[in-house]
């Protein structure tokens, strides 16, 4: 797109970052949050709109060539989610006959939505199967109201899962002592969260965009097989496998993302850079005590 013009709704762990990346590459971009502008560290060229995406006008966004959609919840509930992704979504939804410039509206949904569980491989043609969690049904219907509101200009990420330096969770359950059996081949997948800020970054700025992005790295892996190797990593105690969860669940996702956009296109290259930084984040705390 020519003169690009570029909203981002939300500034939390994803979209602050995401605002800051368009302003450091320098393209017009403005970051919208409910709090005021000096609760985040935006970058100084980066233009900042305070308001509820749900009472958003036409005249406001009447000179944005593109959004994005990157919210967070109030809470993590069916109503939550309704409340802030539906919600939003259906609202943007009923301007879009009233707003020309926009020429593109990227939706940040989730992997979620795919409720296969029994190990399939998935790739950016297979249909989602209804979701058991209310919740992922929810964003579904989310993606559907862009849709059918803005069609093909309405584009969806749907991320897996989001891991990084300040998003520790298989860590914290590697290091447990006593740690929980897990299931024999439960497949998992993930996309560091560097990585997600440049793929929304370069979605909402490249030519011609696809329809839909699978945000994960290259390799599906079993939790037990994650779970193995980072203990390994950290010489603490593996863990072992419930005898009870025999079956194969879970499912593993085909990346459309682009090599060139990745950092980390395996989870093997993520976590070995998330263990260097608490590394040398350690060293340099005992170099300050001396």
């Amino acid at each position: 797109m020519s003169t690009q013009n570029l909203l981002i709704i939300g500034q939390g762990d994803i979209g602050l970052p995401v605002t800051n990346k368009l302003a450091q590459d320098g393209f017009n971009v403005t970051g919208l949050a409910r709090r005021e502008r000096h609760h985040y560290d935006l970058h100084p060229k980066a233009k900042f709109l305070q308001a509820d995406a749900l009472t958003l006008s036409a005249e406001q966004l009447q000179d944005f060539t593109a959004l994005a959609i990157i919210v967070t919840p109030d809470e993590y509930s069916t109503s939550g989610y309704h409340d802030s992704y539906l919600a939003i979504s259906q609202h943007l939804a009923t301007l879009a006959d009233q707003l020309p410039n926009l020429m593109r509206v990227v939706f940040i949904s989730s992997t979620g939505v795919y409720g296969q569980d029994n190990g399939v491989w998935i790739d950016e043609d297979t249909a989602p199967v209804t979701p058991e969690r209310e919740a992922s049904q929810v964003i579904l219907q989310a993606e559907q109201a862009l849709q059918k509101g803005f069609g093909a200009k309405a584009i969806i990420i749907r991320p897996s899962g989001i891991y990084g330096r300040k998003r520790l969770m298989r860590l914290r359950k590697a290091r447990e002592p006593q740690k929980e059996p897990v299931a024999a081949a439960h497949w998992s997948n993930r996309i560091m969260d560097r990585d997600l800020v440049t793929i929304i970054a370069n979605v909402m700025t490249i030519d011609t965009p696809k329809p839909l992005y699978i945000a994960t790295d290259y390799a599906p892996v079993t939790t037990f097989e994650l779970g193995t190797w980072l203990s390994e990593q950290i010489d603490e105690v593996p863990p072992v496998i419930d005898d009870n969860k025999a079956k194969v669940t879970g499912k593993r996702l085909h990346s459309n993302i682009p090599l060139a956009w990745l950092d980390y296109p395996d989870w093997q290259v993520g976590y070995r850079d998330i263990l260097q930084y608490q590394e040398q984040h350690q060293r340099n705390k005992e170099e300050q005590r001396q």
